[in-house]
């Protein structure tokens, strides 16, 4: 794989490293019930938070298992947005996207703009064959997401992950390369 070129910027945002100047931020938003209501775990402490600030921020991408977490920002205005996660699937060319932001930034067109970008990179730089999304059905935002980036709904899985108390239905978007290429203006 080769060497991932940071910052990425877009029309209106950074995606960067992570840095220690964005744990309050980070934890601001991971610590609310509604951030986390579609994440694997449960809220964040402050000390879990300074533990994934620490590991995004040292992120390594050369082998399946890897994964590419970008802290986002606004362009013309510095500061913690969110999240956008690649990670590297095992099985030849595949990989898994991934968004979560804080509330402030959400309904703005910024978890789309990101991970057009973060899509930009897996299909060029990358050159995955296929990206997927794996979400809880309930999270009816980012199945929008999913389908307004030309990703097709593959999959669902009912009552396929148990967390939080409950059981949930899992449902898999995915996206080839070529579909992607056709897609972008040339």
């Amino acid at each position: 794989m080769p060497d991932i070129r940071l910052p990425i910027r877009t029309e209106r945002l950074v995606l960067r490293r992570f840095e220690a100047s964005d744990l309050d931020a980070y934890h601001a938003y991971h610590s609310l019930p509604e951030t986390a209501r579609f994440l694997p775990g449960e809220v964040k402490s402050y000390t879990q938070s300074m533990e994934s600030v620490g590991k995004y921020a040292n992120f390594v991408f050369e082998k399946e298992g890897d994964w590419i977490c970008l802290a986002i920002e606004a362009a013309d205005s510095p500061g913690l947005l969110g999240e956008v996660v690649l990670k590297w699937l095992p099985g030849y060319g595949q990989a898994e996207i991934g968004w979560s932001l804080a509330p402030e930034a959400r309904g703005k067109g910024i978890a789309a703009e990101a991970a057009r970008a973060l899509l930009n990179l897996g299909f060029g730089e990358l050159r995955f064959h296929r990206i997927d999304a794996k979400l809880d059905a309930l999270n009816l935002a980012s199945a929008a997401l999913c389908e307004r980036l030309g990703m097709r709904l593959e999959s669902t899985k009912v009552e396929r992950w148990h967390y939080k108390g409950r059981w949930a239905t899992e449902v898999v978007y995915a996206i080839l390369a070529e579909e992607w290429k056709s897609r972008q203006p040339d």
